[in-house]
């Protein structure tokens, strides 16, 4: 199926668009909003594709994640790809036509994190599907120019939505220190996990384990980088596997993060990347001992054009991930298939699903 639209009419752009509106949890409406107006150094996205992550699930059913709060009714979606329809002021008018994948950050350039280069963690980050800030299951959008990634003609506009998640697990890895010859236990055969293994296969890792308890879900990671996969109910990862060099939590589930970090060896890293438990018990001794370096990942920093060469060069595969497409008006069935065992990524199209 293409995925790539024509350069656009800017003249026919309309004034008002549809968006997929969270009103509440579990509450969803589809409304006609105003199409928001470009500022200066922005561009404006008519969106194509936006991937379903399980943050906008989590947002969905239980209506907060930590201390982010719906309090008031937000836009969700924050895995998107579309085509520059208009620019502001200061903007190169050529990129009108764009194909582009959106990085959904706003951070402020100017904080002692953005100054150091963790723009990720900026203190005033205004972040796509992050309350109070809207994101992008609507037909239009704007962003910074400079985070409005060109997609070469190889990408396709539902890879370069999956950019988005391919970053995080660009990140995971990065932080794990993962190498040419790298040995790495992935918890989780999610969508998450499954790009972190192919993410992992691309940084030169030649031993990728994935654990996870359904067999389905096992066996479609040995499509997707697993050299090995494991069910952590019939096997003691802290004693039957030999000593990986890494660790990547990629299920939230607090066993799985204890016994995956007891199976790091010396000098090794663990990163959490899983929506999990707020607080958790580890194994302090085990750390200690053999000096394993514990961290987590908080989005992501300059992940993209590595994304983006990737998926181009065809080292990740992101094409085959998705599982479902639907409409604005079928975002609810979107964001319930992770239910169905079946279900790895589902896409929504603000502007209707193609043919």
């Amino acid at each position: 199926m293409s995925t790539t639209a024509p350069r656009p009419d800017t003249a026919s752009q309309p004034d008002t668009q549809r968006v997929s509106v969270l009103l509440g949890q579990d509450d969803l409406t589809v409304e006609d909003r105003p199409v928001p107006a470009v500022d200066a150094g922005d561009v404006l996205v008519r969106v194509a594709a936006v991937g379903v992550c399980g943050s906008d699930v989590h947002y969905f059913r239980h209506g907060r994640i930590g201390d982010f709060v719906v309090e008031e009714p937000l836009v969700l979606g924050h895995e998107l790809s579309g085509t520059i329809v208009a620019v502001g002021a200061g903007v190169e008018p050529s990129r009108v036509g764009e194909r582009v994948a959106i990085e959904p950050q706003r951070p402020c350039h100017r904080c002692a994190q953005c100054l150091a280069g963790r723009y990720n963690l900026c203190p005033h980050m205004r972040f796509y599907a992050t309350p109070p800030v809207d994101g992008a299951f609507a037909e239009y959008v704007t962003i910074e120019a400079e985070f409005a990634h060109t997609l070469p003609d190889a990408v396709s506009f539902e890879a370069g939505a999956l950019l988005e998640p391919l970053s995080v697990g660009i990140a995971a890895v990065r932080k794990a220190g993962i190498v040419p010859g790298a040995s790495v236990l992935i918890a989780g055969a999610g969508p998450i996990g499954i790009i972190c293994a192919q993410a992992a296969r691309a940084f030169g890792a030649t031993r990728i384990v994935i654990s996870d308890l359904v067999p389905e879900r096992r066996e479609r990671a040995l499509s997707y980088g697993a050299t090995e996969v494991v069910d952590p109910t019939a096997v003691d990862v802290t004693r039957d596997l030999v000593p990986v060099d890494a660790f990547i939590d990629a299920s939230g589930a607090p066993r799985a993060v204890s016994d995956g970090i007891k199976a790091v060896g010396p000098a090794g890293a663990a990163v959490l990347v899983g929506l999990g438990n707020s607080e958790m018990t580890l194994p302090v001794e085990h750390i200690q001992n053999l000096e394993v370096t514990v961290t987590g990942i908080f989005r992501y920093t300059n992940t993209w054009p590595v994304a983006i060469e990737l998926v181009a060069s065809g080292q990740v595969d992101l094409d085959s991930l998705v599982t479902g497409r639907y409409g604005l008006d079928d975002v609810r069935q979107a964001l319930e298939s992770d239910t169905d065992p079946e279900s790895l990524k589902s896409v929504v199209y603000p502007g209707g699903v193609p043919a």
